[in-house]
């Protein structure tokens, strides 16, 4: 209330005081993330609910935002629209597509690098078109693991191309990026406000495509002629395990963690007895990944594994570790050490064991908690070994299994291929809790037979776009509902594919978008800023919305930043002769130039498997901003 008063100086009435007031708190909240930024938009939608209930203190007369389309998002087109993209992205990574991209790309550009980037980058920017950007980041992150593994070509020269392209990508088409999903009904919004003669028309499907492809062509042309200077070469390895290097030297490779693994004998009289295995981990620098007790079967992961599991005499203990400290358990606790694995040797063999990296992408359920929290053992059968965070890379000894996890930290595991396949089976499209990087293990195929299927109704729902009348979520919503009917993916699956997080930031946020214009805001603020820039070409004020939009979305959603800056933008159009349609498509597509630090999703889900550190990002991001701009604005104007 004390901003909305002091703003209320400045302002030329209370509801823009009170608008511009709501506004400084979304920006505020989004930018240093005070709450999860889904419930900092609920939160900025109660209070629009509630602003009417402050009137007499307020000195409104009205609610900002009428009681009757508070919660129009929710049933909006643009909301629909995005649910239904992501269930038919589900639909099409469950029939195993993206293993036959892997061996398309592979089978096309050989092992060249100059060949594989751009291959791997336009296969990406035109998947990217169709579906959410993060989504087919996720999608194609496994590909290009395997396709690292088979070509020997680290990953931080793959994925750095790959994810920059994937944003590109979403700019070619309308349902590529939620702006652009939004974007339309942000227009149709505006227009309620705006005099007959300056309305807008809604952008087709396509409209957006000249300009989408001119971006992801620079962008693959950029890495082509400056990959091999903006490029690095992190330490992460090149190679994977399933090359026919053993695991322990991927290992030590990828992480300089110089492990072996050993299995030792509890022998009678052992202090060792009767400690549990929460206390030997605790205690030791050793990690427990497998366990026999007496004649019964040998296990891996979970059962007698458990942290409170006590061990008995005659216990055979499969343990990873330094072998300096393999040798001080054993001697400590008078153990017999045996460097070949006997016991063992079915169980953690090649074909039903061995090391996986697994991701925690932005969005995760378990960002904040940490492995003992998520139960990653019990619950999952996996052994944390190691835990890669940036540029450090922590093993036993140092606590990761108490350390809170953050979005982009690669955890390393030993885990039954059972069990990570599992994982990778039941994971959630968008908002998955892992994104399971490591693909080259034996594991059998999801839904390949249902591949038709997924590709029969993915054609419907794209030809329902672009040759029937109906609206975009309807038909978007043919080809979610014949993935569900046709068996592509169960209900459930259906409902763990969308990202419920963005569903609900996107469909809250809309409210405000309507406030900023009904209020009168959104025309005070533009006045403001022709009065400032005085009377400059139309390209100068369109650059400038699309420099503000890219500062936006560095710091907060490019959700929010759409939904703030499209009434602004549509409003300086008109007051300065430009065209608004353009305008707003502006802040639509500026809105995806975020590549000058690892805030996107994109560049946070790509950080970790490339060994990349801030530095990186802006050294080739920066470069790639304002190379976005530059090709941006000479291609609206002349394509559109």
């Amino acid at each position: 209330m004390i901003i909305a008063y002091s703003v209320g100086i400045i302002t030329p009435n209370s509801e823009v005081a009170w608008v511009c007031a709501i506004l400084l708190l979304t920006i505020y909240l989004f930018a240093f993330e005070v709450v999860e930024i889904d419930v900092a938009a609920i939160l900025i939608m109660v209070i629009l609910g509630i602003s009417g209930l402050l009137g007499p203190i307020a000195g409104l007369t009205r609610p900002l935002v009428d009681q009757n389309q508070l919660f129009n998002g929710f049933s909006s087109n643009a909301v629909i629209s995005i649910i239904a993209v992501m269930i038919i992205g589900a639909g099409l990574d469950k029939t195993g597509l993206m293993t036959r991209v892997a061996a398309g790309i592979l089978k096309v550009s050989g092992k060249s690098e100059s060949r594989v980037v751009p291959i791997i980058s336009a296969t990406v920017g035109i998947i990217s078109s169709f579906m959410q950007n993060v989504g087919a980041t996720a999608l194609f992150l496994p590909v290009v693991s395997r396709i690292s593994a088979r070509t020997g070509l680290p990953m931080s020269r793959l994925l750095m191309p790959m994810g920059f392209c994937a944003i590109l990508g979403g700019t070619i088409t309308m349902v590529g990026s939620s702006p652009l999903i939004l974007l339309n009904d942000l227009i149709l919004t505006s227009n309620n406000n705006l005099p007959e003669e300056s309305r807008m028309a809604t952008w087709d499907l396509f409209s957006v495509t000249p300009v989408g492809i001119c971006l992801v062509v620079s962008g693959i042309i950029y890495f082509i002629i400056a990959g091999r200077w903006i490029l690095p070469t992190t330490k992460q390895d090149e190679i994977s395990p399933a090359t026919g290097a053993s695991v322990m030297n991927y290992f030590k490779r990828v992480y300089g963690l110089d492990y072996a693994m050993a299995e030792v004998e509890v022998t009678p009289g052992s202090p060792l007895v009767g400690v549990t295995m929460d206390v030997v981990e605790r205690q030791e620098r050793i990690r427990v990944i497998a366990v026999a007790m007496g004649r019964e079967t040998p296990n891996i992961g979970a059962g007698p594994v458990l942290r409170k599991s006590g061990v008995e005499e005659g216990t055979v203990l499969g343990i990873m570790g330094s072998l300096n400290s393999i040798k001080n358990f054993a001697k400590r606790f008078g153990l017999k050490v045996n460097l070949k694995l006997k016991t063992f040797s079915d169980i953690l063999a090649s074909n039903k064991a061995g090391i996986a990296e697994i991701v925690i992408p932005p969005g995760s359920n378990v960002i904040g908690k940490s492995a003992r929290d998520i139960k990653l053992r019990s619950s999952l059968g996996m052994s944390l070994v190691g835990l890669h965070r940036m540029e450090e890379t922590m093993g036993e000894g140092d606590g990761i299994r108490d350390m809170p996890l953050i979005a982009g930290d690669t955890l390393v595991v030993h885990t039954s291929w059972e069990a990570l396949h599992y994982l990778h089976k039941n994971r959630q499209f968008n908002n998955r809790n892992f994104v399971v990087v490591t693909t080259e293990y034996p594991h059998e195929e999801q839904r390949p037979h249902k591949l038709v299927w997924a590709a029969t109704f993915f054609s419907i729902a794209i030809t329902l776009v672009l040759f029937s009348d109906l609206r975009l979520a309807t038909s978007l919503l043919v080809g979610a509902v014949g993935m569900v009917l046709s068996g592509v993916l169960s209900i459930e699956e259906a409902y763990r594919a969308v990202s419920w997080k963005t569903i609900f930031l996107l469909a809250s946020l809309i409210p405000l978008g309507l406030a900023v214009d009904t209020s009168g805001t959104a025309a005070w603020i533009a006045s403001l800023v022709l009065a400032a820039m005085g009377e400059p070409p139309i390209w100068v004020m369109q650059l400038a919305i699309a420099v503000l939009a890219t500062i936006f979305t560095l710091v907060m959603s490019n959700v929010g930043a759409t939904v703030l800056l499209v009434p602004l933008a549509i409003n300086i159009a008109v007051s300065s002769g430009g065209d608004p349609a353009l305008f707003a498509l502006t802040v639509a597509i500026a809105t995806s130039n975020s590549f000058l630090i690892p805030t996107h999703q994109v560049n946070a889900l790509i950080m970790t498997p490339g060994g990349y550190r801030v530095i990186h990002f802006i050294r080739a991001g920066g470069v790639m901003t304002i190379l976005f701009l530059a090709v941006m604005i000479p291609a609206m104007n002349l394509f559109l």
